[in-house]
Formats: structure tokens, sequence, C-alpha cells
């Protein structure tokens, strides 16, 4: 099987579904004659040509509702925001538009989208670029939201997401563009709100998702050095969140530990841990765990973030405590 990058899975996914649908069509800011802000675009404007590779002024809250329009009327566009941070610009058409009109138009209006691009933090970019908005978006009812981890997924998720009838967000990270992977060659889907047994073990379940999982994978791989075997769960969609594979991996390890880059109130690990304290709780012989972010805008100093972001020692530490090994 062929490596390739994470941002050639994206820009495979998407040139493969607009050579089979002349509806799909990818718009954003320096998507066309930039090659796109990350290169996930490049060449698709030689391709696909102007009309369907579209450049757009830094104008979030326009190119938005222009997507939604098309997308009620027949279109599947693909919108893409440089960064997530900057959908807030947008969050009026995405949360009060795109996310309700299939209920407010009485099933009348379908509105086929994806919103892509990067979430979280990138480094040294201070507050207002490094956010992690997957548990705001999951909170609203009518949208989807998925995070993938590899290339692999990443493909096989954002093809799914095009074809999906209902407004997708599709969350990235800058950090991952250049990671490589392996992905076949022959086309392939990945249904949404399905998760993915990453290891399978027998001592604490490991959940998370997008690219903290390498995080939890690298936590994995110490503690399997010191006889602790971690089942380890990327949720890959967290919104719907595949709770069954979850709960039916604590059922068997008897241990849960969630790691999530985001801050603490509201965010995706308190959903999951709620849901299996409340239809595994007699299979639970510690309390669940969060490693989350800090709960304070991210820095800019590289110590600090150190210190925000989580890290495998931390991880180690929490199932090492719900193991009873130390408190």
């Amino acid at each position: 099987m062929r490596e390739i990058q994470f941002r050639e899975a994206l820009r495979e996914a998407m040139s493969e579904e607009m050579r089979n649908d002349g509806n799909i069509y990818l718009m954003g800011e320096e998507v066309a004659e930039y090659n796109g802000a990350y290169k996930v675009s490049q060449g698709m404007l030689d391709e696909f040509g102007a009309k369907r590779v579209i450049d757009t002024p830094i104008s979030e809250l326009g190119f938005a509702g222009i997507g939604i329009g098309s997308a009620m009327n027949g279109l599947r566009p693909i919108i893409e925001f440089m960064t997530f941070n900057f959908s807030l610009v947008a969050i009026d058409q995405i949360i009060n538009g795109a996310a309700k009109m299939m209920s407010m138009s009485g099933g009348q209006f379908s509105v086929p989208i994806v919103f892509r691009g990067p979430t979280g933090n990138a480094g040294m970019l201070s507050s207002q670029h490094s956010q992690c908005f997957e548990n705001w978006y999951a909170n609203c009812p009518g949208l989807k939201v998925v995070v993938p981890s590899n290339p692999y997924d990443a493909k096989g998720l954002l093809k799914s997401a095009i074809l999906d009838p209902d407004p997708v967000i599709f969350m990235e990270s800058e950090l991952m563009y250049g990671d490589k992977g392996e992905v076949p060659e022959e086309t392939y889907y990945i249904p949404l709100g399905k998760a993915k047994v990453v290891k399978e073990g027998t001592d604490v379940t490991l959940v998370g998702f997008g690219k903290i999982m390498k995080v939890v994978n690298a936590a994995a791989a110490e503690l399997s050095k010191e006889g602790i075997n971690a089942e380890v769960i990327d949720l890959r969609t967290v919104r719907p969140i595949d709770y069954a594979t979850v709960i039916q991996s604590v059922k068997k390890t008897n241990r849960l530990v969630i790691v999530e880059e985001s801050w603490p109130l509201g965010s995706i690990a308190t959903e999951v841990a709620f849901k299996v304290q409340k239809d595994a709780f007699d299979y639970l012989d510690a309390p669940i765990l969060r490693i989350m972010g800090g709960d304070v805008p991210l820095p800019y100093a590289p110590t600090l973030i150190q210190e925000f972001l989580p890290n495998p020692e931390r991880v180690i530490k929490a199932v090492k405590e719900v193991l009873y090994v130390t408190k």
C-alpha cells in the first residue's frame, strides 16, 4: 500500500468525488490560485477550473452563506476555512442556517455541505488561532462533526462527508498536513459515526480523537513496556459519538481515561464520561479520568504551550491512577 501525506489524502478525497459529480465544488480563501493555504487543493484549479475551485475574499460569513444557499439548490459545496477560528465569523450561517434548515423547512430543504479546515493549536499562534471548536459544533443538532487522526481515515471520512445529505463539520490540524500514512489506491469510504479500535487491550480503555491520538498512542506504547495493556479507541466522529464501542471496551477493561485537547468545560470527554457512567457504571472499577487542555486561552510561549497540552506522561499517570498503581 502506498504512503501519502494527510493533505494528499484530503485532496484525493475531494478530487475523486468532484470527478464523479459535477455538482461538487470547493470554495474558500486561497484554495485556487495559491493551491490552498496548506497545499491541500494543489493542482485542483488546473483540473476543475475556476467555476469549481473558487477563491473568495476574506469574508467567511459571505462565502459560508453562498455555500449554504447553493446546497439548498442542488449543489454540494466544500467550504474551506483557513482555520476554524475564522469560522466564528460565519457561525450564524452554520448554526442558524445550515444546521436548522432541514428542520425549519419541514424537510423540504437538505443542506449537503462540508465545512472543512484545521482546528486546535498549531504551535506558537497564540490564543485567537489555537482553539478547539469540536465540542461547540457537536453541541448543535443538525450538524455532524468529524475529526480524523491519520491520512487513511481522513480520505475515507471526507469522501463519506461529501456524499452525506446533511451539513458536516470536518476538522483537521495544521500540524498533521505533512503526516504520512498508508492509503489504498482503490476507492473506499468510512461511515460517519463509527469509532475505531486502534489497539485491543485488557487493562484500561484510552479514548481520543484527532491529532491527540498521537499522544494516546505514544502513551499506550510506553504502558505496554511496563506490562499494562491499554485498549485504544479513536472516536473519529464526535457527532454522532459511537458510545457503543466505548462502552463495550469499558465492560472488558473496567477503566477509562479520555484524552482531549480542548478546554474542560462542556467537552466531548465530559459527554463520553457521562454516558459511560450512566450505561456501564457497574463495570467501572475506578473513577473515569480526563486529560484535557488547560482552562485558559492558549499562550504564545512554547514552554507554556507544553504545560497547556495533554502529553503521554499525563496519560500514563492517569492510567496508573485508575489502576491503583500509584496515587
